[in-house]
């Protein structure tokens, strides 16, 4: 049973889509964790970059298709920023209505079908099949491994230059910012517009993985990378930058195998929401947790210093 479970094309299938759903905690790390902004568009964000991706696939250009698809997600951060900066609507207001609004859009990208097939059509995974022959069946781990490897060095980098450190101080604190002559709306555009573009180029790496899309695709795709970002912060730590990249891409891979331990059982797919739900809840919980299990253990050793001393 354990064999199975823990069976090497168990292990490969959750860290290929680790990877690949990495980029959105990636997104969320900027967005959330760095920005401090709750950006809700993060489901349709990752449903549009699906549907792009496989309309250009379908043209017969795999990897052009991601490149659309990342300025697709461009454009859903730019919307989102400009919605807060300029016209005023709160965050999650302003998440809330371009997810909304990108249904339509996602449907509208799709010829307003629901669903989107690749099966016929070459893909980036197809082509590196060919390319990296010498992995074996690793070929799509190593693409996924490589591009969230890109995009991890990336960042890091990113938010060590000067428009980086910037957006970094506007989360920590926009009125310190404004007052150093810096634009906490430039620096907030240009975080959100990353952040929608490592999102669709998520969903967009995932359609060519799955060969289809769905107009459901990404529901629930916020909570998920958020459940993978706390799970990496928890357990990798944050002290410095490259830990806190490193952690996301470690939750995310946690997260699918939990998942597909929870698939190896037999759970049924209509109770794989309530199980991400619970997977969700408790990483989300872990910080306070620990810190209570922490609380505990030092109440108990003053408790039994004093005992020492009588």
């Amino acid at each position: 049973m354990l064999a199975s479970i823990f069976s090497l094309n168990v292990i490969q299938t959750a860290l290929e889509l680790g990877c690949i759903y990495a980029l959105v905690a990636l997104a969320l790390f900027l967005s959330y964790s760095i920005l401090n902004i709750a950006d809700l568009s993060t489901d349709g964000c990752f449903t549009l970059g699906c549907a792009v991706a496989c309309q250009v696939a379908l043209t017969g250009h795999p990897f052009l298709a991601l490149l659309a698809a990342m300025a697709a997600g461009v454009c859903s951060g730019f919307i989102t920023a400009f919605l807060q900066t300029r016209l005023g609507v709160e965050s999650i207001m302003a998440g809330i209505i371009v997810n909304t609004g990108l249904y339509t859009i996602n449907l509208a990208v799709m010829g307003f079908s629901s669903t989107m097939s690749l099966v016929k059509t070459d893909t980036v995974f197809s082509i590196a099949k060919s390319a990296l022959s010498f992995t074996g069946g690793g070929y799509k781990l190593v693409l996924a491994a490589a591009v969230i490897a890109l995009a991890g060095a990336a960042m890091v980098g990113f938010l060590g230059t000067r428009l980086g450190l910037s957006i970094r101080a506007t989360g920590d604190n926009a009125a310190m910012v404004r007052a150093s002559s810096i634009n906490p709306a430039f620096t907030i555009t240009v975080g959100l517009c990353i952040s929608g573009a490592l999102t669709a180029l998520s969903g967009g790496l995932l359609a060519q993985y799955q060969k289809s899309c769905d107009i459901n695709v990404g529901t629930g795709m916020v909570t998920i990378a958020l459940a993978s970002l706390i799970i990496g912060e928890t357990l990798v730590g944050k002290r410095t930058m490259v830990r806190r990249v490193l952690g996301v891409v470690f939750g995310s891979c946690l997260y699918r195998f939990i998942v597909a331990v929870a698939l190896r059982f037999n759970v049924p797919a209509a109770a794989m929401k309530l199980v991400s739900a619970i997977i969700v809840a408790v990483a989300i919980s872990m910080p306070a947790i620990r810190e209570k299990i922490a609380f505990e253990k030092r109440r108990s050793a003053a408790r039994q210093a004093r005992k020492e001393r009588v």
